[in-house]
């Protein structure tokens, strides 16, 4: 609900619209390699709480990590028209999904027109994302990759509730940053010590301490426009 109504207010009826629409509840004790098959999906899948991420894999067993998804997040799109996807969904730690069947909302936005703008929106916004993970692992530097990704992540975190002041929770290891930004976990190593150094933040056993969310910004070349954010929130 927060997470939708960062892009429109819902009414009462288009909550328990919502929460109808809701079916497949399922909570993944600990990290799974997929939550997801290859198949099409009978919606969209959902994260209730946890963290889950989008991956392909690459020859010899190596992994492309191409998203991470936060409680809130939309991270599967109807593919009706494919006999499979291609990539597939995993899980970091405890996480709980759940399957959103949006077809009798968007059939008639007219009935639900705010949970419709927002679904849209939601869903605009995580295409959106996907674009600028492709801009990460390009021109920018190894610093300005892992400044951007914590940006980006401690700002997402924060906007469905889940940080505290500077700090939040974000189950992440050396190796899957390095997934995700087309690094070796030694180079994310020593980019994290380097930053540490330089005052910006500070990443141990899954917990995330910046210190100076500003500063950590103009390192990164962070401008959160592309996340569409709430009309509440500074960019």
């Amino acid at each position: 609900m927060r997470r939708l109504e960062n892009h429109a207010t819902l009414s009462e009826a288009e909550k328990g619209v919502l929460r109808h629409a809701l079916s497949s509840r399922q909570l993944h004790k600990q990290s799974r390699a997929s939550i997801a098959t290859r198949h099409p999906a009978d919606g969209l899948t959902i994260i209730l709480a946890g963290f889950a991420y989008r991956y392909q894999l690459l020859a010899v067993g190596r992994r492309h990590i191409s998203g991470y998804f936060v409680a809130g997040d939309l991270c599967t799109l109807r593919q009706s028209s494919l006999s499979r996807s291609d990539y597939y969904i995993g899980t970091l730690g405890p996480t709980e999904t759940a399957i959103l069947s949006p077809g009798d909302i968007l059939s008639e936005p007219e009935r639900h027109p705010n949970l419709t703008r927002a679904l849209w929106c939601a869903m605009l916004a995580e295409q959106s994302i996907a674009r600028e993970w492709i801009s990460n692992v390009g021109p920018r530097t190894a610093y300005e990759r892992v400044a951007h990704l914590f940006c980006e992540m401690f700002v997402r975190l924060q906007w469905v509730g889940l940080t505290r002041q500077e700090r939040c929770s974000l189950p992440l290891t050396q190796r899957d940053l390095a997934d995700a930004l087309s690094l070796s976990a030694v180079h994310v190593n020593r980019v994290l010590r380097q930053m540490r150094l330089d005052g910006l933040l500070t990443f141990h056993r899954g917990l995330l301490i910046i210190p100076d969310l500003a500063a950590l910004r103009i390192a990164a070349g962070f401008d959160s426009t592309y996340l569409h954010p709430p009309t509440t929130v500074p960019i």
